[in-house]
């Protein structure tokens, strides 16, 4: 049986929004318009819009509004732009943006460190005796001019350890580290009940300056290569031996 994708984020969203325990870690996420886009600056001031389907971070644009509600910005890439109004502002996406379905999702301020921006990876895979298990968690630091972390945008591969050091103490990160592997198991087995033909997902994890973790979305075919570049080589081997008996297909060397 072939391993399920789900590409639509927004509809991940909606099945892990059915979840009392889960509703708390999804930062708000409907689809764009220029009404939305609107209302949503509004209440949170900052914002990522973003493709309903994609991957590597493509497409992804932060849009904030100004302190004293002086104008707008936006970047994409590496390319910042600003606005007076509204209006020239949703102009100005307009004609960068591509012209498939969008989502507007509340804009979380991430932890930093050596001042970058950094998110987490929480691999989760259905282990030899078919149960959902949290196999490995990394971080990836942002490129210093761009929005994204993705390291296939020019992000940098680090350990949580690392980028955690100077939020919390080792006992802390123990702790948090484990709170993070119960989230993902928790999120495998909603989106099972609506996918039961998953087997794997990725679980792309904001943290934020009050140390909260937002689950920013839920990737169906995660990349497990990020994985090699920890010390503990034990964790991608693991990933290969649960990889191999759901799909030797997936099995990566």
């Amino acid at each position: 049986m072939a391993i399920q994708r789900v590409v639509s984020k927004q509809a991940k969203t909606q099945v892990l929004l059915q979840s009392e325990e889960l509703r708390g870690y999804v930062p708000e996420t409907i689809i764009y318009t220029r009404q939305t886009l609107r209302s949503m600056l509004d209440q949170h001031g900052m914002l990522y819009i973003k493709p309903d389907s994609g991957t590597f971070g493509n497409g992804v644009i932060k849009v904030e509004q100004l302190s004293n509600k002086l104008g707008y910005r936006f970047q994409s890439g590496t390319k910042i732009r600003t606005y007076k109004s509204f209006d020239s502002l949703f102009t100005g996406l307009e004609q960068v943006r591509p012209k498939r379905r969008y989502l507007v999702q509340k804009g979380i301020q991430l932890l930093k460190h050596h001042k970058r921006r950094f998110d987490l990876r929480v691999m989760v895979q259905q282990n030899l005796s078919g149960q959902w298990e949290s196999t490995g968690i990394i971080g990836r630091l942002s490129h210093p001019s761009k929005i994204v972390t993705n390291y296939h945008s020019g992000g940098t591969i680090t350990p949580f350890e690392t980028l955690m050091s100077s939020h919390m103490n080792a006992d802390a990160q123990a702790k948090y580290l484990e709170k993070l592997r119960r989230i993902g198991v928790k999120t495998a087995i909603q989106l099972s009940v609506r996918y039961p033909n998953l087997k794997e997902i990725g679980l792309d994890v904001a943290v934020d300056t009050d140390l909260k973790p937002w689950i920013l979305e839920v990737n169906t075919m995660p990349d497990p290569y990020i994985f090699r570049r920890l010390s503990d080589k034990g964790i991608f081997q693991r990933m290969r031996r649960y990889a191999a008996a759901y799909s030797p297909k997936r099995v990566v060397k």
